[in-house]
Parts: structure tokens; sequence; C-alpha cells
């Protein structure tokens, strides 16, 4: 299996953290020497180990933001 490239291109939130240092981020992060994508997954510290994740396009990070803009509290 070959390796996965990645580099985190921007850091946009950390959206929690927990006990074992890992934090649930939103990230700009080029895979593969790919353009970058918003990517939203766990990560440590040094961010040289990650959990699963989904990784939105600008179209899809549109339709998600208007989707939670929509959602009544």
């Amino acid at each position: 299996m070959s390796e996965i490239k990645f580099e985190i291109t921007k850091e946009i939130a950390v959206l929690s953290e927990r006990a074992g240092g890992w934090t649930k981020e939103i990230n700009m992060v080029s895979w593969n020497e790919r353009p970058p994508k918003y990517d939203i997954r766990e990560w440590t510290a040094d961010h040289q180990k990650m959990g699963k994740g989904i990784t939105l396009s600008s179209d899809e990070m549109t339709e998600l933001k208007k989707a939670l803009e929509s959602l009544e509290e």
C-alpha cells in the first residue's frame, strides 16, 4: 500500500480535545499533492497521526454551512 501524502495548508478551528491530546479539527488539507479541500478529523498534537474523517469541496462546504444555518437551536 502506498503512503498517503498530506499537507495542512490552513488550520481553521479546533472543535474539541480528548484526554490523550487528540483534537478534532477543521483544516484545509492537500491530499497526495492535489488542491486543498476542507477536512474534518481528529489529529495528534504534532499532526503526524490522524483518525478517520471527512473531506469536503468548497461547494459541499457551502451546502453544509447553509444546512447548519437553517437549524433551529
